[in-house]
């Protein structure tokens, strides 16, 4: 396996670095993790370009709250037409949180997706939910 690659991200005055890794996945895809701090939703999501996939835009939700990174207990939402669980269970309250992060970065995901942005340009692009809609979710929050 190959070390990660690392995004730095400005963000606020701030820098924070967005890390991309190689999953186990059928040709090795490269997915970028997305941290709680970096989102402003309750768990680690995944990104990842289109690459070689059979499959249309989609986003990987860790079920574990917080950093982990437990690539054995996930959902995956679809991106488009609107976001839609299509593998896995994810409860009400998390789902609409994450599409509600799908909606507003629809443009930035799909953009990274088709390879016209790099991860250290989606990064810089994304933007997190904001604290209103973290606590009416139950996100507990990182600042």
């Amino acid at each position: 396996m190959s070390e990660p690659r690392l995004a730095l991200k400005n963000s606020g005055g701030s820098q924070r670095i967005v890390k991309a890794r190689r999953t186990n996945e059928p040709d090795d895809i490269e997915m970028a993790n997305l941290y709680p701090r970096d989102t402003g939703l309750p768990m680690t999501v995944w990104v990842s370009p289109r690459r070689r996939a059979r499959h249309d835009a989609r986003v990987k939700v860790c079920l574990t709250p917080g950093d982990r990174m437990d690539s054995t207990n996930t959902a995956v939402v679809a991106i488009r037409p609107v976001p839609r669980v299509v593998s896995g269970a994810l409860p009400r309250r998390e789902f609409a949180l994450v599409s509600q992060w799908i909606t507003d970065n629809r443009a930035a995901l799909l953009a990274y997706w088709d390879g016209k942005l790099s991860t250290v340009e989606f990064a810089i692009q994304m933007r997190p939910l904001p604290n209103a809609a973290r606590s009416r979710g139950g996100a507990a929050g990182n600042t």
